[in-house]
């Protein structure tokens, strides 16, 4: 088996923090160049001298992945930049706020659908012809446990994850002539800025965490590792697949 990632070119989204960054450094430990995509060029010109650091190439993105215009034109500059596209991560996503689903105004639930869904839309179409051209692509889809347990006051999250497991493996389907994969990484609980307003919240946060078997919040690195699976030979016969990391939470359902 071949974890190296060796000549592979990979666009990462959301990669200016927190997982989404340390999959992009992880990429390039492994041999990838990589293209960075977020709204703060700042952060990612950061993450470009870390990757080169590392002796690989670095794209800077700056881009709002809502902007389907945007997003075409970026994907296209990555594409042109390191000469095609074998990886995709979409991992730009998050949410910022619970409520009870009675109440939630939908607005809120219409933001969190389009962040956490319609961005990977627009990213994966844009950057389609690319990766099936590649013969081997790989399209990694982060998900998250909220899309397969029930998540209380996080209703709206938790259905754009379903919706996103569900879109992976009909890609899959649709992409597998291609010599393409398409699967979805499920981070449980994990401890970034994304995260933060949970923990900040006592009583969230204790109620989160006693149900992990390993009883702590996951840290960027451990779900960058498995990214790198994901997105390596090591992984070849395996698509339309949920891949879960979650500390032993969903187990426990």
């Amino acid at each position: 088996m071949s974890f190296d990632l060796v000549g592979r070119r990979a666009l990462v989204t959301g990669a200016s923090r927190g997982i989404g960054r340390s999959i992009a450094e992880a990429y390039a430990a492994a041999g990838a160049d990589v293209a960075l995509m977020a709204r703060d060029e700042s952060k990612l010109r950061e993450v470009a001298d870390a990757v080169e650091a590392l002796g690989r190439r670095a794209v800077v993105l700056p881009c709002d992945v809502l902007d389907p215009v945007a997003v075409r034109a970026q994907v296209d500059v990555a594409v042109s930049e390191l000469g095609g596209l074998d990886v995709l991560v979409n991992n730009a996503g998050g949410n910022s706020f619970s409520i009870p689903f009675a109440t939630m105004r939908f607005s809120g639930w219409e933001k969190t659908l389009r962040l956490n869904l319609d961005s990977v839309v627009h990213v994966t179409q844009a950057a389609a012809e690319a990766l099936m051209a590649s013969g081997s692509a790989s399209v990694i889809n982060m998900s998250s446990v909220a899309g397969i347990t029930a998540v209380p006051l996080m209703s709206h999250y938790g259905a754009a994850k379903a919706a996103l497991i569900s879109l992976t493996k009909s890609l899959a389907v649709e992409w597998a002539w291609t010599g393409a994969r398409v699967n979805s990484l499920l981070p449980g609980w994990i401890e970034t800025d994304l995260t933060e307003f949970i923990r900040n919240d006592e009583g969230m946060e204790s109620g989160l965490i006693s149900r992990v078997p390993m009883q702590r919040w996951g840290l960027a690195h451990e779900i960058a590792e498995p990214a790198v699976f994901l997105a390596s030979s090591a992984s070849s016969f395996m698509t339309g697949q949920v891949l879960v990391v979650d500390g032993g939470l969903t187990v426990m359902a």
